[in-house]
């Protein structure tokens, strides 16, 4: 099941978050900032997102036992004209390969484009194989890597993968 996640969420979207980056970034990015992830932390986040929601969208994916993973989106980063971006896409790993990271996405491209968005894009690390192997299984056109500030100010690189036309995810 996939709905539009509200402040009553903050805490499970925040178990969520670090559980998938720890199993998603591991080997990737440092261990230590890994373990130092505070899911308290990250409920104030989330809380205070929700709770005065701007022009973006959270979507939150739950199956019987509780959230298993979420979406947010909004006008993209890059500032051009009618592209939106997926900022966050997560998914845990037991989760995985049973359509809900494709049902997040097309749930959070159709919202966007309700919004006016005619195009798409989502970031992801260079060397998160499984992550661009899913971008571009959805087709998503990958741009150059690029190198990007990550955690602790260490330069990481990263891939734009790009949809042209929105409602080809939104199908």
């Amino acid at each position: 099941m996939v709905f539009p996640a509200g402040p009553s969420d903050a805490e499970e979207l925040a178990r969520v978050h670090v559980a998938s980056w720890r199993e998603t970034y591991r080997g990737l990015l440092a261990d230590a900032f890994l373990a130092r992830m505070s899911e308290p932390g990250f409920t104030r986040r989330f809380r205070r997102q929700l709770t005065e929601p701007g022009p973006g969208v959270t979507l939150a994916a739950a199956d019987r036992y509780g959230l298993v993973g979420y979406a947010q989106g909004s006008a993209s980063r890059r500032g051009l004209a009618g592209e939106a971006e997926i900022q966050t896409l997560y998914v845990l790993r037991a989760a995985q390969g049973h359509g809900l990271g494709k049902r997040l996405m097309a749930q959070t491209a159709r919202a966007l484009a309700a919004g006016g968005a005619t195009s798409l894009m989502i970031s992801v690390l260079r060397d998160n194989i499984r992550a661009r192997g899913f971008y571009e299984h959805l087709g998503g056109e990958a741009e150059a890597a690029r190198q990007e500030p990550g955690p602790g100010g260490r330069l990481l690189y990263e891939v734009a993968y790009h949809w042209r036309d929105i409602t080809d995810l939104t199908a």
